[in-house]
């Protein structure tokens, strides 16, 4: 039987991409588990799709955490249904693409309600639940979030690199409670990304091409289901003793510096 059978699992961002993939795996480890998400329709597919797989049960709230009444709901319908959290996966995020000059302040504060200010919120509103079963969190940074980064990409670097600081800071502290946080730092992962900031599908195909080439490893960009392996041995009893980490799953790309 799977360790993660019957353990309650938040996943946020979870109607597409790398929260999707994930939420289907546990699935097959008979997890319990709280999706959430703003698209509706996907994440009630995706739901269904998880039950089906052979997940203990499915809890899906439909919320925008940019929203602090949302957040909120979304931690108390959990806490309601299950009684108990044991892993939180902050996965949702935002990418905002542009140069400096045209960047909007309400495009910087989307991003930063997103990629931080709900990560840390999220935290705080699970911690007394995860104190209880001495669970754990998992953070969805990115490997531009410390010494790289690349053009048009300031406000999303800057976001990614205050999520490894959250995730560093609070694993020092929560560490006395029993509860470890680390973060999982993936290069460029072949998801719905590019189409979401305004490429599109031509546009998109090209730029995945292009970034292939860059990851030294195989010069493929990373699978999905190797960032959901990095996140389930960090939310795993066998990293009991890995706390305050940022695992690059990068194909080596950090290593060149592009």
């Amino acid at each position: 039987m799977s360790e993660f059978a019957s353990k309650v699992i938040v996943i946020t961002g979870a109607s597409s991409g790398i929260g999707a993939a994930t939420a289907k795996e546990l699935s097959k480890q008979g997890a319990l588990l709280s999706l959430t998400g703003r698209n509706k329709e996907r994440l009630a597919q995706v739901a269904d799709e998880c039950k089906n797989l052979g997940a203990k049960d499915v809890l899906y709230v439909v919320g925008d955490l940019s929203k602090q009444d949302d957040m909120e709901r979304i931690i108390k319908e959990t806490a309601e249904k299950f009684g108990e959290i044991h892993v939180l996966v902050n996965n949702a995020g935002f990418a905002v693409i542009s140069p400096i000059a045209d960047v909007t302040l309400d495009e910087f504060d989307r991003c930063f309600n997103v990629n931080v200010r709900a990560v840390l919120y999220l935290t705080k509103l699970a911690l007394p639940y995860l104190e209880k079963t001495k669970g754990n969190i998992v953070n969805i940074s990115s490997f531009l979030s410390s010494m790289y980064t690349l053009p048009g990409f300031t406000i999303y670097t800057t976001t990614k690199a205050a999520c490894d600081h959250i995730t560093k800071s609070s694993a020092l502290e929560l560490a006395k409670n029993g509860v470890r946080v680390n973060a999982v730092n993936p290069a460029v992962v072949e998801t719905n990304a590019y189409t979401n900031t305004g490429f599109s599908e031509e546009q998109s195909k090209a730029a995945y091409v292009e970034q292939a080439k860059l990851h030294p490893l195989n010069e493929r960009n990373i699978k999905v289901e190797e960032v959901v392996d990095a996140i389930l041995f960090l939310a795993s009893d066998k990293a009991t003793m890995i706390t305050g980490n940022c695992l690059r799953v990068d194909g080596g790309r950090a290593l060149t510096g592009q």
